[in-house]
């Protein structure tokens, strides 16, 4: 079993495909303007003295040198023992609005931010239970299934944004069935959802959802997020705001009196969120109040750092790199002709 000691850290691994592509857009580049900066004998001099298997291996090794670089930064852990761990915890899933209404900043810097800011405080109080994540607009998605890995919660948790699903909406109905299909109900333990929305411009069949829920034993809880006055809705390029077919600037506004009814139906309570509070913390209290079954799991133990060979591989990478000359017949032929 590997975890990581800073899994923020491989976040950077989005950088290789933006190196790849600077890299193809020097090489054209180059090859484009070579003319400007060397004469037509001068040049063809340097394409019959340049070895291009060298000069994609040297590419390759800065690559291969920054790839294991980035996984050395987060320090991987390998557990080397394998021991049962008994404890007491319920399973939850947070199911987060994605909506862009979710950007209006009546709270501030906006919806979103102080939701998702909110999530990463709740898990860090958990202490036992799992939790799995979902999110939602016009369609619902699986970002998380329910685990204990804390970690990755809130790793999976910083990616998510507006642009994570494509058709907008608030099909709360959805994300209720996709948080339902999140849980394991052979087992006993207690189970809830946390559906974070603004609760706007909802779609149909959300108390249907919501009672399936309560007969499965599962508790609603929702949090209602915005000011009552509500706010207008950015756009995505900062420049303005939304706005109807007439012209008129677009307020939305949190309905609270329909999440406050959709809590009801399935036992749970619904928390109006504003600048003041955030309203976790009540849901906290809630949660706990939940009998807590003893959840029994295998997990590795007794994890050794691994970063030290991931920082080896890229020290010995960048040396190659540095050791590999790009011109025919350099000391390193024999070893990079192929």
């Amino acid at each position: 079993m590997i975890k990581f000691g800073h899994i923020e850290y491989l976040l950077l691994l989005f950088l290789i495909p933006i190196i790849l592509m600077l890299i193809f857009w020097y090489k054209k580049w180059q090859k484009k303007n070579r003319l400007k900066f060397y004469s037509r004998n001068l040049e063809k001099n340097i394409i019959k003295n340049k070895s291009l298997i060298r000069e994609r291996l040297k590419y390759t090794f800065q690559v291969l040198g920054i790839l294991f670089l980035i996984i050395g930064l987060s320090n991987p852990k390998v557990g080397t023992k394998l021991e049962e761990v008994k404890r007491e915890g319920i399973e939850m899933v947070i199911a987060l609005d994605l909506s862009n209404s979710m950007l209006c900043e009546d709270i501030k810097p906006n919806r979103l931010s102080r939701s998702k800011q909110a999530i990463s405080d709740l898990i860090d109080q958990l202490e036992g239970d799992k939790i799995g994540l979902v999110i939602f607009a016009g369609e619902a998605y699986t970002q998380l299934p329910i685990t204990s890995d804390y970690s990755a919660a809130k790793m999976f948790l910083s990616t998510v944004n507006t642009k994570s699903i494509k058709t907008q909406g608030t099909n709360l109905s959805k994300a209720i069935t996709r948080s339902l299909q999140s849980f394991d109900f052979n087992n006993e333990f207690n189970k809830s959802i946390i559906i974070i929305t603004d609760g706007e411009d909802h779609e149909e069949g959300a108390f249907t959802e919501a009672k399936n829920a309560k007969e499965k034993g599962v508790f609603i809880h929702t949090l209602a997020v915005g000011e009552e006055n509500g706010g207008p809705i950015p756009l995505l390029n900062k420049r303005g705001f939304k706005k109807d077919r007439e012209g008129n600037t677009i307020v939305t506004k949190p309905n609270f009196a329909f999440l406050s009814e959709l809590a009801n139906v399935a036992n749970g309570i619904n928390i109006n969120a504003n600048n003041s509070n955030i309203g976790l913390k009540k849901l906290f209290k809630e949660i706990n109040k939940l009998e807590k079954k003893e959840i029994s799991d295998l997990i590795f133990t007794d994890y050794k750092d691994r970063f030290p060979l991931f920082l080896s591989l890229s020290l010995f990478f960048f040396i190659l790199n540095i050791c590999t000359i790009e011109r025919k017949n350099n000391p390193f032929e024999n070893i990079f002709s192929l």
